[in-house]
């Protein structure tokens, strides 16, 4: 398992597999417009561009990418786990290094999680600041979760020895 920088050559990878996790996991969730309208938020443009500005890693295992990550600043933008991978902790090892990166600049992180997404982000100690709703074609309503996450500085444990 190799989790690293992701690379314009990685662009239409990472796109395939956002835009395979979203058409197989939100229809579940949400109405076909919600769903299309993630898909084309998260479009070949969006990736290529973050990846270019250095904002997106991508999870390998045997030398092919099966999660991503992605971050601007102290707002998590992008995580996702092929349906196949999921529930193994990938998304969970990528949160966490996401975490660590973000603490080093700032005490908290923020994201607008997916009602897919949204029981993981809890279990790893997001709280819902506020719930949102975007209107998307059809009259249709993405509702989602803002949350935050306070997080805390890794610091060098001191051993006492009594002495």
């Amino acid at each position: 398992m190799i989790y690293e920088l992701a690379t314009t050559e990685d662009s239409i990878a990472v796109y395939n597999l956002v835009k395979n996790t979203i058409r197989t996991v939100y229809p579940k969730y949400y109405p076909a417009e919600v769903v299309d309208f993630f898909c084309e938020h998260h479009s070949i443009d969006a990736i290529t561009k973050d990846i270019e500005n250095g904002y997106v890693s991508v999870l390998k295992i045997d030398g092919n990418i099966v999660a991503t990550g992605c971050f601007i600043d102290n707002h998590i933008t992008r995580v996702y786990v092929l349906p196949e991978y999921q529930k193994k902790g990938y998304g969970t090892f990528i949160m966490k290094n996401i975490e660590a990166q973000i603490s080093e600049k700032y005490d908290k992180a923020y994201l607008d999680a997916s009602l897919p997404a949204a029981a993981l982000y809890e279990k790893l100690g997001f709280s819902t600041i506020k719930h949102e709703r975007y209107p998307v074609e059809n009259g249709m309503i993405l509702v989602y979760e803002v949350m935050e996450k306070e997080l805390y500085k890794a610091c060098t444990e001191i051993n006492y020895n009594g002495n």
